[in-house]
């Protein structure tokens, strides 16, 4: 996860880190916590854009912890099913398509393709941790790695 992190940190648009404080508040709020992954993400930069900057539409805008209630809200209006209560959006991927986290799995936390056309019906598995997903991502010469799957 480290070297993941030093090669956004490097070649990408990182925000400012999180403090411990501001994840405390997150996870109380949210009322869940962050696997070790995402805990050492948010730790290091509180989100960040990969490969081009916040303002030229990134495929790949990891939220913010102030970002992610906010989409959650967004996303939870189009859908009122229990069964995505557990799901969390952590990367934008423009027009209401997101990267979602399953935080009703045991840590690390498998992320899922959320599609805003399927969404909810059709909702499926892109990665078994953030850090798998980061690494497929940052190797991905900025195409969403799993539409070619």
């Amino acid at each position: 996860m480290r070297q993941l992190i030093e090669e956004i940190s490097r070649s990408h648009f990182p925000n400012p880190p999180a403090t411990p404080a501001q994840v405390a508040e997150f996870e109380a709020q949210m009322g869940w916590q962050l696997d070790a992954d995402l805990r050492t993400f948010y730790l290091h930069c509180d989100g960040a854009t990969l490969f081009v900057p916040r303002d030229d539409d990134p495929n790949y805008r990891i939220l913010s912890l102030a970002e992610i209630p906010q989409a959650t809200a967004r996303l939870r209006r189009r859908d009122d099913s229990e069964t995505t209560t557990s799901w969390y959006p952590v990367v934008d991927c423009q027009d209401s398509d997101f990267v979602l986290v399953d935080v009703a799995k045991p840590a690390p936390f498998p992320l899922l393709d959320a599609w805003h056309e399927a969404y909810p019906r059709r909702v499926r598995q892109i990665a078994a941790s953030f850090s798998e997903f980061l690494e497929r991502a940052l190797s991905s010469n900025d195409h969403l790695y799993w539409l070619g799957e």
